[in-house]
């Protein structure tokens, strides 16, 4: 990078002592197009620093609770993850603004360093505690990882051009997803790999793998980067934070805390404080901001960032139901779970590569746009039908629309936000876009989670006296074995007739399998069926309102203008400003 940013800035210099339009042609052609070998090249290292996130995600959510119960610290369980999501979030648009001044290839190659070093301190945590400030390190990192590979290649690639090499990153994205839960999985259940504790490799895997990605971005990953003369700006860095991370804790914690808690409307009133300010210092920085406001001048810009928080909110809220239904009402574990959702993988991948062709051969992207969200609406419609002994060919039918309609929003999102800016402010643009969604999908997270578990006592209580009586006949039988001798008090069923004798009304039911789940595993199928029925009925409760709010994001699609995508990337357009400023003497 050093050298091709010296080679240009050297070839401005020149033109500065020369004249006329020769000299501007030359500083142009150094910024010119790369080639398919080259870009796949660069491809390569940014694909290298997506998995590592990617990967980290999912193969840690499916071995948190063993992490939880070896560390004695199952009630700390949420702020490991809350840390993790705090700085990352709050780093995203932060990478973006300092990838402009200093360059994408020395921000990306410092947040998979700090994302490795995160790690190492991850998989030595003594206790949760520990684990909590080491996962929001590794936040610090991971912030990045995201961003800067899009804004990369928007920095090489043209828009019309950009569909569908994006594809091979939500490729990566997406197979990383699944993958991650077969490999969180395996080393939750091993005891120890080269005597150490299984489940520390969740987090240790990152160290050969961030090196491979060190190595292949600093390998491959040369772009050109004229050092902009902006100051960093501090108040916004601090007012963002003051703004989101309340926003974000009482998101992640509201259900415990009671969403109307003085703790919760505290949080409220503070990022609502925090927003105002950081308003003021953006207003204040105007184009050194880490978000700058002329970006929404743009009503392109304005108006897709709108339907991306709200895809973010009905998107990841009802894809974080699924995983649950799958494993609760199915009786998949972790690693099945994850296997079981390659069928939204296969779609998304295959919309995505389709949706990034057909832009890149006709230059045309709202339909996109507006299918995108359909086919995501058609999902969680089709998901309405759902009950607890629907057969699975069923639920992949309604996952692989769920995910044709992501393939073609994810890519498409950033491609019109990166299309409505200047070459000078794509890092914005895209870290921006990438923030919002972000922030929506926590929110989506937030609200469907409380929707899920907060009907779920009324419907387990439903379902229990719907079948009430096939469920007192199978406890008779459960009594008469234990009478008999055939079964003993380790029995799951005895187990669980026990514990429902402190019950206190049906109520206590929904609040059994809101704690935890796991006493299902070996029970009565009658005995069973309440809660099975009763999560079933609560999860049709979240597909519902996902159904509604991507619906909205639907009909505001159609209002997004459709600016025809440039056919140069932006290395050549700031190569090319650079030269007619070379040229008129500047």
């Amino acid at each position: 990078m050093a050298k091709q940013s010296g080679k240009v800035a050297a070839t401005a210099n020149e033109a500065k002592k020369s004249s006329g339009k020769a000299a501007a042609e030359r500083v142009a052609s150094e910024g010119g197009a790369l080639s398919h070998k080259e870009i796949v090249l660069i491809l390569i290292g940014l694909m290298a620093g997506m998995f590592l996130s990617a990967l980290d995600q999912s193969v840690v959510g499916s071995a948190m609770r063993t992490i939880a119960d070896d560390l004695k610290g199952l009630e700390l369980q949420a702020w490991t993850t809350t840390a993790y999501l705090i700085t990352s979030t709050v780093a995203t648009p932060i990478y973006g603004k300092l990838g402009d001044i200093f360059g994408r290839r020395r921000m990306f190659l410092s947040a998979i360093s700090i994302f490795i070093v995160g790690s190492v301190a991850c998989g030595f945590a003594g206790d949760m505690l520990q684990l909590a400030g080491a996962r929001a390190f590794q936040g610090l990192g991971a912030g990045g990882l995201f961003a800067l590979a899009i804004t990369v290649l928007s920095d090489i690639v043209s828009p019309r051009e950009r569909a569908r090499y994006q594809g091979y990153i939500l490729a990566v994205f997406a197979s990383s997803s699944v993958l991650g839960p077969v490999v969180g999985g395996l080393f939750a259940g091993t005891d120890e790999i080269l005597w150490i504790t299984g489940w520390r490799w969740v987090f240790l895997i990152n160290i050969p793998v961030g090196a491979i990605a060190l190595y292949l971005v600093w390998r491959f990953l040369h772009v050109p980067h004229t050092p902009v003369n902006h100051r960093i700006d501090w108040w916004g860095a601090t007012t963002i934070v003051l703004a989101v991370v309340p926003l974000l804790l009482v998101a992640e914690n509201g259900r415990e805390w009671g969403w109307t808690s003085p703790l919760s409307i505290g949080m409220y009133l503070t990022g609502a404080i925090g927003i105002v300010w950081f308003i003021l210092a953006e207003r204040a920085a105007g184009d050194e901001a880490i978000l700058p406001l002329k970006l929404f001048k743009s009503s392109t810009f304005t108006m897709v960032t709108i339907v991306g928080v709200i895809v973010g909110v009905g998107m990841f809220g009802g894809m974080m139901t699924l995983p649950l239904v799958l494993q609760i009402v199915n009786g998949a574990n972790p690693t099945e779970a994850g296997l079981l959702m390659l069928p939204m993988v296969a779609g998304m991948m295959i919309a995505s590569i389709v949706s990034g062709q057909v832009t890149s051969r006709t230059g045309k992207y709202k339909g996109f746009l507006v299918s995108g969200t359909a086919f995501l609406t058609a999902g969680y419609l089709g998901a309405f039908t759902y009950t607890y002994d629907q057969p699975l060919w069923q639920v992949s039918m309604v996952m692989v629309v769920i995910g044709m309609g992501l393939g073609q929003l994810m890519q498409t999102l950033t491609l019109v936000a990166q299309n409505a800016v200047s070459a000078s402010d794509i890092g914005v643009a895209t870290s921006s876009s990438t923030f919002f969604r972000q922030m929506g999908g926590t929110l989506g997270v937030a609200i469907f989670i409380s929707i899920l578990f907060n009907s779920l006592p009324d419907k387990i209580a439903e379902a229990f006296k719907a079948n009430q009586t096939e469920f007192m006949a199978a406890k008779d039988r459960v009594l008469a074995d234990v009478m008999s001798g055939k079964i003993g008090a380790d029995d799951p069923n005895v187990k669980f007739l026990e514990s429902m004798k402190d019950a206190a009304g049906t109520d206590a039911l929904g609040e059994k399998l809101n704690t935890d789940s796991s006493f299902l595993t070996g029970l009565d199928p009658a005995l069973a069926k309440p809660f099975l029925v009763g999560f079933s009925n609560s999860a049709l409760q979240v597909f519902y309102a996902a159904a509604a709010v991507v619906a909205v994001a639907f009909l505001l699609s159609w209002f997004v203008k459709a600016i025809p995508l440039r056919t140069k990337s932006a290395s050549e357009e700031k190569a090319e400003e650079q030269a007619a400023m070379a040229a008129a003497g500047h």
